[in-house]
């Protein structure tokens, strides 16, 4: 631990529960500002999203049809598009005051759009990416596929079209938080290598937390910046229960040591597509390659990662991006788990009592929105302007609403059929449109019996189907949104 601060649980202006990025990003800013601050979280982050991340920089890429759809899903990509622009000084006072691995990875991103994927997700997502940049006046040009050095994909996966974005890059998220823990130490602030339990509060203002061991942990704020884990702490306080609940959007990664020693300069990757981020390739030096990752919606976040996940994403990445991947050694295998709530935006902003802040709920836009959320906490805290618009994300909330439930569903659909065609299944050609007639109706019928007037994310609704604990949640939390409204 860190000798740092008032290590025995009293005078802490601001306690962050939560040692990942957005954890540290926050403790870095408010110790450089005079703040005497600790950090709460394991060493080796268990279970944490930021560990186990690809690090993309980049908010374009992850542009999806039904991102644009509302404007709740606009606002979040404007906060993407602010928070891309404060990277590079980031990065720079980052590593002009710590020691290690350099943290960017890669220069900027390809996006490729090749024979797996279906016209609904993957020409609808691509094109979005394109219009998109277009819109914001950020440039990218487009590639032929054959023009690919690094890309070696099977025949029948191979790239039809691709564009390189140079503004989005790739950091390794490992060397990141090394370097920000560093930050943060030289700082000021205090790391206690525990976890927080629970928030104690007196009437309507937080004072502090308990940590694993029983000791009380004392301050003025409390910021919860715990990813999944922090609905545990939401669990201890009366406002709990109106604030979206948390589960995980587990994920497998992969980091592989190349046959050949080769990685490419740029990301490598598709649109979103099948509930996840898309398949990607991030180099990380020394002849490595990061493969990512999946998306599954568990209740309670993993640390283990499931055979089948596993074998799904070597097999993506080996046939759709390079052959000899196959030849390749897996140096190791990741497990994150991203902190997701229950209507799929973030939850960031004052918690509904005094000195509360909750920081979470990100998805897959944590790492990328740290310095902008960083920033924007720390002002908020020391009672200073906001840079950043958070209004409509604040914690305490009725569901945003990604849709329509028919909307939703269709969404849902054509996901679930993608993962079929992703997966190289073999259906005679009528079977598709038979499929899907049955689907359709089951699962619309499914959503109504859910509940009868909200509907959660395509990704929560198709998980519903087959969690019953999950069912449970939704329909307790939709029970309380009502009691509230």
């Amino acid at each position: 631990m860190s000798t740092n601060g008032n290590a025995n649980g009293t005078g802490f202006d601001v306690v962050i529960a939560g040692n990942g990025v957005l954890g540290l990003s926050l403790a870095w800013v408010l110790a450089q500002r005079g703040q005497r601050v600790a950090v709460l979280g394991l060493p080796h982050r268990p279970w944490a999203g930021s560990a186990a991340a690809g690090a993309m920089l980049g908010c374009f890429g992850e542009v999806t049809t039904s991102l644009l759809a509302t404007e709740h899903g606009r606002a979040k990509l404007e906060l993407g598009i602010q928070a891309g622009k404060l990277w590079p000084q980031w990065l720079s006072e980052l590593e002009a005051g710590t020691e290690g691995a350099p943290v960017k990875t890669a220069d900027g991103t390809t996006v490729i759009l090749n024979t797996i994927g279906t016209a609904e997700i993957d020409d609808a997502n691509y094109n979005a990416i394109r219009a998109e940049l277009t819109r914001y006046d950020e440039p990218f040009e487009d590639i032929e596929p054959t023009d690919l050095d690094w890309v070696d994909a099977e025949p029948i996966s191979r790239p039809l079209r691709a564009f390189h974005i140079p503004g989005e890059h790739a950091v390794n998220a490992a060397a990141l938080l090394e370097r920000l823990e560093q930050a943060v130490v030289r700082a000021g602030a205090t790391l206690v290598p525990e976890f927080a339990t629970r928030v104690v509060h007196q009437g309507e203002r937080v004072t502090g937390v308990v940590t694993t061991s029983g000791r009380t942990i004392s301050a003025d704020h409390v910021t919860l910046a715990a990813g999944a884990n922090s609905q545990e702490l939401l669990d201890s306080l009366p406002i709990g229960s109106r604030v979206p609940r948390l589960v995980s959007g587990y994920g497998v990664s992969s980091l592989i040591k190349t046959v050949d020693g080769t990685t490419p300069d740029s990301v490598i990757r598709t649109p979103n597509r099948s509930f996840a981020c898309g398949l990607h390739v991030v180099p990380r030096g020394d002849g490595h390659v990061y493969l990512g990752a999946t998306n599954v919606i568990s209740v309670e976040p993993r640390d283990t990662a499931e055979m089948r996940d596993l074998v799904f994403l070597l097999q993506c990445a080996h046939r759709q991006v390079r052959r000899n991947l196959w030849n390749s050694d897996v140096a190791k295998v990741q497990v994150g788990n991203r902190p997701v709530s229950m209507d799929g935006f973030p939850l960031l902003g004052h918690g509904g009592m005094q000195g509360l802040w909750i920081m979470t709920g990100t998805y897959r836009d944590g790492l990328h929105l740290s310095p902008l959320l960083a920033k924007d906490f720390a002002a908020r805290i020391l009672g200073e302007e906001p840079v950043a618009d958070l209004d409509r994300f604040a914690p305490l909330r009725q569901p945003l609403r990604t849709g329509t439930r028919e909307e939703i569903v269709d969404v849902l659909i054509d996901h679930q059929m993608g993962i079929g065609y992703e997966q190289d299944w073999t259906i005679p050609v009528e079977w598709h449109h038979w499929i899907e007639m049955d689907l359709r109706p089951a699962t619309l019928a499914w959503a109504n019996e859910l509940d009868p007037e909200f509907t959660p994310p395509a990704e929560l609704l198709f998980a519903s189907r087959f969690d019953p604990e999950l069912v449970s949640l939704l329909r307790k939390y939709y029970a309380t949104c009502r009691e509230h409204s």
